[in-house]
């Protein structure tokens, strides 16, 4: 029996994908350089010092929606954000549902769980539009009377509630992994899912995510130039400085 045949092409087959690639490269990217954005912007919202840091990293959470609306809008159809309106405007009919089923068993209640997390994500894209005018506003002292600090409660006002959004976006990523028994944050590391079957993204454009992050460091890179006394102030170089010199 001559088995070399079997042998030799069990040897040259291909490797199983690993999993189906679901997210593709320039999504993944917009979302971290995102999420980095605010959460920086977040925690350099108060003092001075870290000020023009704060001011940077808004407007880059602006060009990114600017970058996600265009994508959306041109990109292929995987990123269309026309997938996300089409879920929210199915809710009135899921909620119709909850009336109308015989028992929660009958309810669809991955369509509500489906629902809640595109309602999320369209309520974090949405809010970057009035928290960087609000901040833009006062950064420029537009409007504001000698001790009025309105556009700064205003700015304040939607940075929690995004802070609000995001925590809530964070506990239903959590709570829906642990339901389904699947890591649903996977597909935003690793753009895949595991499971044979087509990729839903047949393109990742890798390219197109290295431009975003080329763009993004290319503005952080020459608002500091732009700034005076940089986007990181002295004394916090100074303090890394001398933390480094009392272990000596």
């Amino acid at each position: 029996m001559n088995v070399a045949p079997t042998l030799s092409t069990a040897a040259t087959a291909p490797a199983a994908a690993p999993g189906r690639r679901v997210t593709d490269a320039p999504t993944r990217m917009f979302h971290w350089l995102f999420a980095l954005s605010f959460v920086g912007a977040y925690l350099t919202a108060d003092g001075e010092r870290w000020r023009m840091l704060h001011v940077t990293l808004g407007y880059t959470m602006a060009g990114l929606l600017v970058f996600r609306v265009l994508y959306g809008l041109f990109g292929p159809r995987q990123a269309g954000l026309g997938l996300l309106w089409r879920k929210l405007g199915s809710a009135p009919a899921w909620l119709r549902s909850l009336r109308t089923a015989p028992s929660l068993a009958a309810i669809h209640w991955r369509q509500g769980q489906n629902l809640l997390m595109a309602l999320a994500v369209v309520a974090l894209l949405v809010l970057v539009l009035p928290l960087t005018l609000s901040g833009y506003a006062t950064f420029n002292e537009w409007g504001v009377f000698p001790g009025d600090d309105t556009l700064g409660e205003l700015h304040e006002f939607f940075g929690e509630a995004m802070l609000f959004v995001v925590l809530a976006h964070l506990a239903l990523i959590l709570a829906l992994s642990v339901l389904r028994r699947k890591n649903q944050a996977a597909p935003m590391l690793t753009g895949r899912v595991d499971g044979p079957g087509p990729n839903l993204v047949p393109h990742n454009r890798g390219w197109l995510a290295a431009l975003l992050l080329m763009a993004v460091l290319a503005y952080g890179a020459w608002e500091w130039q732009q700034s005076p006394r940089g986007l990181v102030p002295t004394s916090a170089w100074s303090q890394v400085s001398s933390g480094d010199g009392d272990d000596d």
